[in-house]
């Protein structure tokens, strides 16, 4: 299948686990993937492939993210398809935050979604197409304790999908958000190393289907996002969580 051949896609947060399963898909698809993470990732390249483009950007510089990203789009002759899955997570009781660590939260999570989408919307508008993906949280509907920062910039980040399909959507200018459940991940394995069966169970519990999602599960939805397919498909935050 080769849906998104020719296509130029940006693709945030790309080394963790959504994220490599989220270039594993659109490279399947035929899309050019330029994948963002941190700038100080040793060896992003060779976990990704020499086949995809890798852009170090810090996204807490929102000034500089926009500016870097602009030219960068100027530079491929403009990005196609937007994958906003870049995330900070912290979680402990909210009394414990730090104003610095619910700012950085709502400003990785939230507010680099809008300034990536400003700086890649003018060349989809000219083109009058554009798929704009931002991945939110099932944090936002399900039972979680100790993600108040969080679950605050997925919802700014939520909100952030119906504006931008109202204003963008004349530009035929398609926005939608992926709002993934408890996806088995390496962070799963590493921060819950004594209580992860636990965690386990009592996730598949909560779900009407007894199989846990995994990352490609997620990239599955973004390709159809990004594609033809889901033309008609705009301001909605689809759940895939497995029925929770």
């Amino acid at each position: 299948m080769t849906q998104l051949a020719g296509k130029k896609v940006l693709i945030t947060g790309a080394l963790g686990t959504i994220g490599r399963a989220l270039v594993s898909r659109f490279a399947e698809e035929g899309a050019t993937i330029i994948a963002l993470d941190r700038p100080d990732t040793a060896s992003a390249q060779e976990t990704l492939g020499k086949d995809v483009r890798y852009f170090g950007c810090d996204l807490n510089q929102l000034s500089a993210t926009e500016t870097a990203v602009s030219k960068l789009a100027d530079e491929v002759g403009g990005i196609d398809v937007l994958i906003n899955n870049a995330a900070l997570v912290i979680m402990k009781p909210f009394e414990s935050f730090s104003i610095e660590e619910y700012e950085d939260q709502v400003r990785i999570n939230s507010s680099a979604a809008f300034v990536l989408a400003r700086a890649c919307s003018p060349a989809m508008k000219a083109k009058k197409y554009g798929k704009i993906v931002n991945v939110t949280s099932l944090t936002l509907t399900g039972r979680w304790d100790g993600y108040v920062p969080y679950i605050a910039s997925k919802g700014a980040l939520y909100g952030l999908i119906k504006g931008l399909a109202r204003e963008l959507g004349a530009h035929g200018i398609n926005v939608n958000g992926i709002s993934p459940g408890a996806v088995v991940s390496e962070a799963e394995f590493r921060d819950r190393a004594d209580t992860r069966e636990q965690y386990h169970n009592w996730i598949l519990e909560n779900q009407s289907l007894k199989r846990r999602i995994q990352a490609v599960d997620v990239a599955n939805l973004a390709v159809f996002l990004s594609s033809s397919q889901s033309d008609a498909v705009s301001g909605q935050n689809i759940q895939i969580d497995g029925g929770w």
